[in-house]
């Protein structure tokens, strides 16, 4: 292979790997955004990222200064409107797997497999009727800003900071590799002008 195309291959892989399909959602944890809302202090920060071709999601939490100790956090869909009210918890319960219970501040980062019945509620599950149609709404929920987190402590029992997870800006996609594109297209005609 001729190094210009070898290099056109090579960038035409790192614009295929820029393009893969995740989705990344964002909240700011707050007692205001519970409902009815709380006067907690506590504050804290979430993200989740899906990766749509290998059906997982991860969650990713960090949070501080709760007024009680922490008994549960989850992930509850789908609310009827946009970033308001309320709606059963989606994801594995009492709380998710591994998620630091009794404390007042901590951190979280967990992966998910969509595809397995360990990463729902059972009662989500059966409202949805099947494991495949679970995923297929928790996703959408989390696409149309019906989906929540929350941080449920003893001080707070029915959730003591929560934030509607909304999908993070998109950077433009791949242009310094699509300009890197063009420049070696260009390069390889002028090479065969020469």
């Amino acid at each position: 292979m001729k190094p210009s195309h070898a290099l056109a291959a090579a960038l035409l892989s790192a614009a295929a790997a820029a393009q893969a399909h995740t989705e990344i959602f964002t909240a700011a944890l707050a007692g205001a955004n519970e409902s009815p809302p709380q006067s907690s202090q506590g504050s804290g920060t979430a993200t989740v990222t899906l990766d749509l071709d290998l059906a997982t999601m991860r969650v990713q939490l960090s949070f501080a200064d709760l007024s009680g100790l922490t008994t549960a956090s989850h992930i509850h869909c789908c609310t009827a409107v946009a970033g308001a009210g309320t709606a059963g918890v989606a994801t594995p319960t009492p709380s998710f797997p591994g998620f630091p219970l009794g404390v007042t501040s901590g951190s979280y980062d967990q992966l998910f497999d969509l595809t397995s019945a360990a990463s729902y509620n059972p009662a989500f599950v059966t409202a949805q009727g099947s494991l495949g149609n679970a995923m297929n709404a928790l996703i959408l929920g989390l696409e149309s800003g019906q989906a929540y987190l929350n941080i449920h402590t003893d001080f707070a029992p029915s959730g003591e900071i929560r934030g509607f997870l909304a999908l993070a800006p998109v950077p433009e996609p791949a242009t310094g590799v699509l300009m890197a594109l063009g420049l070696a297209g260009i390069a390889a005609v002028a090479r065969r002008h020469a």
